[in-house]
């Protein structure tokens, strides 16, 4: 009999998860599994790696996802500790064969695997969080180019628009006797969530319905820089983030309105961010442990500077009132347009002299849609230690504020007092 536990990592959906897909078919019986990993609950900088917001949106997320395996006859075991831990204990209590999960290209995520392969544990890991597939890329991910443009136009080239998602299994394996009388308890955060954001796979199916019912993509250009608000941009990033939806199945829904009402600026650039978001992802594959250097793929060394200016910049009460209103709505909603991220982070690094790690550190804990390898490309792409070829992308705080608030509204709506 083949027992087989499917760890879900950033993939907590059904639909278009293949790793998941291939465990039911090889699997008599299956154990699917989150593991509330020790190292979120860690402090960097005097703050928690995963603040409230992510934590509520994870739980909505685990809930919505615990509901669709309970009403196919399987469940959700949640566990708490180090995953390179709690999961070979697992394995040997279920007398399970093998591990099978997402594969996650970033340090710590390899790190996990590599443990649990040492101790003898058999990891089968799947890459399916990207658009494209790197399988039909028209160069190897080792040799792929650096800067975006060349990429894409590569991309563009080999007429390459996004892989086919998948449907969810039709039928799930039971789960192992041991565990099939019993359940794992879910506790509700008692903090309270953004109110664009509700997490799971429902959620995320709902938001993009509702999306392309109203037409939104064909403005998603000339708003997508826009600061209030949730229509200006797509949000699809929290779900994605945690994986309740896949990029490739959010193409192929865009795809199909563009056969429906035509193609158009807003639907290229909506395929255009997920294209940069599988750029952040491959260049992991290049570059890997030194993306998260100091120095990044620079030679410049970093002076460490966190406080008290660090304090300043994070709390909002720099004296700049863009930075501060942009600050002050990251940490009383735990989230920030793409605009506002750009403009903060380089006023951290540019304006303040400030170490981008540690800015980098405070989006991880804060942003509801935190995404491991997007964060550290674009804090890298900002501190010019990254493959940007400009080296480096300051803003003039005064011109954007003058671009994206010239009547206040947006420093009215964070610096008033709550």
């Amino acid at each position: 009999m083949t027992v087989i536990v499917y760890w879900f990592r950033n993939d907590l959906r059904l639909a278009d998860n293949p790793a998941f897909t291939q465990a039911c078919l090889k699997a008599d019986k299956l154990l699917p599994v989150y593991v509330h990993d020790s190292k979120e609950q860690e402090k960097v900088y005097g703050f928690e790696r995963q603040g409230s917001y992510r934590q509520t949106f994870l739980r909505a997320s685990l809930d919505d996802l615990k509901a669709q395996l309970q009403a196919q006859g399987s469940d959700l075991l949640e566990l708490s500790g180090k995953s390179a831990e709690v999961l070979p204990r697992l394995v040997k209590d279920t007398a399970a064969t093998a591990i099978h999960c997402e594969q996650i290209e970033a340090p710590e995520e390899i790190e996990q695997v590599r443990i649990m392969q040492e101790q003898g544990v058999d990891v089968e890991e799947f890459w399916q969080s990207s658009m494209l597939d790197p399988q039909h890329l028209p160069f190897a991910l080792e040799k792929m180019p650096d800067v975006f443009t060349a990429f894409r136009r590569d991309v563009e080239r080999a007429k390459l628009k996004f892989a086919q998602p998948i449907n969810a299994p039709q039928q799930i394996p039971m789960l192992p006797a041991a565990l099939a009388q019993s359940s794992a308890s879910s506790c509700s955060s008692q903090s309270e969530g953004h109110p664009f954001f509700l997490g799971g796979a429902t959620a995320a199916q709902a938001h993009l319905s509702q999306y392309l019912e109203r037409r939104l993509p064909d403005s998603y250009k000339e708003t997508r820089n826009q600061l209030i608000g949730r229509d200006y941009s797509s949000k699809f990033s929290a779900w994605l983030a945690l994986g309740c939806i896949s990029a490739r199945d959010i193409a192929a829904q865009i795809n199909e309105y563009e056969n429906h009402f035509g193609a158009n600026d807003g639907t290229y650039w909506l395929w255009f961010e997920l294209l940069w978001r599988d750029y952040f992802r491959f260049i992991h594959f290049k570059y890997g442990q030194k993306l998260y250097r100091a120095s990044g793929l620079t030679e410049v060394p970093v002076k460490p500077s966190y406080a008290p200016s660090f304090e300043q910049w994070r709390t909002g009460t720099t004296g700049t009132a863009l930075v501060d209103a942009g600050m002050r709505e990251l940490q009383q909603s735990g989230y920030l347009s793409n605009r506002m991220r750009q403009i903060v982070a380089s006023y951290w690094i540019y304006d303040m002299k400030g170490d981008w790690r540690a800015g980098a550190a405070w989006f991880e804990s804060q942003l509801i849609d935190y995404d491991v390898y997007s964060n550290q490309g674009n804090w890298l792409y900002i501190a010019g230690r990254g493959t940007d070829p400009r080296g480096g992308r300051p803003f003039n705080v005064a011109k954007q504020t003058q671009d994206h608030d010239p009547k206040e509204i947006y420093r009215k709506l964070w610096l008033s007092p709550q």
